[in-house]
């Protein structure tokens, strides 16, 4: 085997493990029950589409951030939510079925899941992505915040929810002794 082979190979399998140790650990809306009973924690969902571009790069420079992913996954149950998708949800003792979803156009725009409006900001739409913090519950902790967030945008937004400080001060009060750590 020659050098560059080897490199390669060493390049590879270091990518790996280090994408291994680094990624966030989605689930599914439907298997939060089964989480929630083994635990209670607070839950993070991205709601997302499959054409969305900002979608795509949150995916890919935020939620691909070791950072966001270790601190996603100690504090939250991450969940993956398709705002046109085809789950069938059961939440609140209400089943939301996207009666309109048309397979064919799984990878381009469909018709929007009946459940996506619980991710709506008040008095207005619904925008993707759109990131929303509920307590183990499933009650929203605050209104969801809509579009594309770096990892630094979302660093204080994560903290001031998983490090529980939303329990004892609103958010612009954390903010004035927030010390951001992921430049």
């Amino acid at each position: 085997m020659n050098f560059f082979k080897i490199l390669l190979l060493m390049v590879s399998v270091g990518i790996t493990h280090l994408s291994a140790q680094s990624t966030v650990q989605w689930i599914k809306f439907s298997d939060l029950p089964k989480y929630q009973k083994k635990q209670k924690k607070l839950v993070f969902v991205d709601v997302y589409t499959n054409w969305c571009g900002p979608c795509k790069m949150l995916d890919a420079q935020t939620f691909n951030d070791p950072r966001v992913a270790e601190y996603l996954n100690t504090h939250f149950y991450p969940v993956k939510f398709n705002a046109e998708g085809n789950d069938t949800i059961s939440f609140q003792d209400r089943v939301y079925i996207n009666e309109n979803y048309d397979p064919s156009r799984a990878m381009s725009r469909n018709s929007t899941h009946p459940f996506a409006g619980y991710f709506a900001i008040q008095g207005g739409g619904l925008a993707y992505p759109t990131t929303a913090y509920l307590d183990p519950e499933l009650k929203h902790l605050s209104q969801p915040v809509q579009g594309f967030l770096t990892p630094q945008k979302i660093e204080p937004i994560l903290k001031y929810f998983g490090s529980k400080a939303y329990l004892t001060k609103n958010y612009q009060d954390f903010l004035k002794d927030f010390k951001p750590e992921w430049n």
